[in-house]
């Protein structure tokens, strides 16, 4: 049963903050990595190109129309990714000659909403490295919503690999019932969690979710250093002295089906986390329960998904 075997592999790096070309390299790099450790699919944090907003937790300033915000704003809409202008090529082209399918988190900055909002954006690229799916993430937490803007169920889907169903969602939205029963009703399998990097939120949610599903659950997390932080960003002092050692810890790991760990969290440290799953394993926790399959009543409880991307205006020539 060669297809019941994934080698999936969580690489848990921290970024070159604001510096996309600079983190896409060590993306490369973790890619070319994987591919030597024989993986099939491979993970990265939420918003690790050009890395998570962490200047707005410490940043000590929330007033509205804040200068110290907006230079720092400006300065990430800046580093986001342009998937039209060909930011990820050079990911695409690993992921097809090494035949490895990616999920990466970015900062996207996309044409189709007038290319001056940003969106957290977890995309999935196969492998033969083909764009699948980009998921804007639909509901920011907290004082992510001062940079980030609303996404929409354009990329709810799942993907095919071997005999796994695969799909993904960012960070908080793992804890939202209906986004991942969006996932669940198209056959999920095979769940990645995406995070910038907490033992905090990957310590009992990889497991629920693992239960819930009866699926194979990798959280996979960025990590983030106080000596991470670059000199050169204006009033970046302010977020030097505020910060703890470990901004982001990681805690990247892994649950089987049946709620146990594969891979416990790892904390602390950057590094490319390998584990090989057996389908087999999915199929046996289905036999009691199916979240969207046997144990469901959908002559009761059903769910409306609009996938559609969302614009402001459509053009007619």
């Amino acid at each position: 049963m060669e297809n019941s075997m994934l080698t999936i592999g969580l690489a848990q790096i921290a970024p070159v903050w604001f510096d996309r070309e600079k983190t896409l390299a060590k993306v490369c790099d973790s890619l070319v990595e994987a591919s030597t450790a024989g993986c099939q699919l491979v993970a990265f944090g939420e918003a690790l190109v050009p890395g998570y907003p962490f200047w707005l937790e410490y940043s000590g300033v929330t007033a509205f129309n804040s200068p110290f915000h907006k230079e720092f704003h400006a300065e990430y809409m800046h580093q986001a990714v342009c998937i039209e202008r060909g930011d990820l090529n050079q990911v695409c082209e690993i992921a097809r000659d090494k035949q490895l399918a990616v999920y990466l988190g970015i900062i996207e900055r996309p044409l189709d909403r007038g290319g001056k909002s940003i969106y957290a954006s977890l995309v999935y690229i196969d492998q033969r490295g083909q764009i699948g799916s980009v998921h804007r993430k639909l509901m920011p937490t907290y004082d992510e919503r001062l940079t980030w803007a609303i996404g929409d169920g354009n990329g709810l889907r799942v993907h095919s690999l071997g005999d796994f169903t695969v799909g993904g969602l960012n960070c908080w939205e793992n804890w939202m019932p209906l986004a991942r029963t969006s996932l669940y009703a198209q056959g999920e399998d095979l769940h990645v969690a995406v995070w910038p990097g907490s033992r905090r939120n990957t310590d009992d949610l990889t497991r629920f979710i693992a239960k819930e599903s009866r699926s194979f659950v990798v959280s996979v997390s960025g990590l983030m250093r106080k000596s991470d932080l670059p000199a050169g960003l204006p009033g970046i002092g302010t977020i030097i002295a505020n910060s703890p050692e470990f901004i982001a810890d990681g805690g990247s790991c892994i649950a089987g089906p049946d709620g146990e760990w594969v891979i416990e969290p790892l904390c602390g440290e950057e590094g490319l986390l390998v584990a090989t799953i057996d389908h087999t394993r999915v199929r046996e926790e289905r036999q009691n329960f199916d979240p969207t399959g046997h144990y469901s009543r959908p002559d009761i409880l059903t769910l409306n998904v609009d996938r559609r991307r969302q614009r402001t205006a459509i053009f007619e020539d």
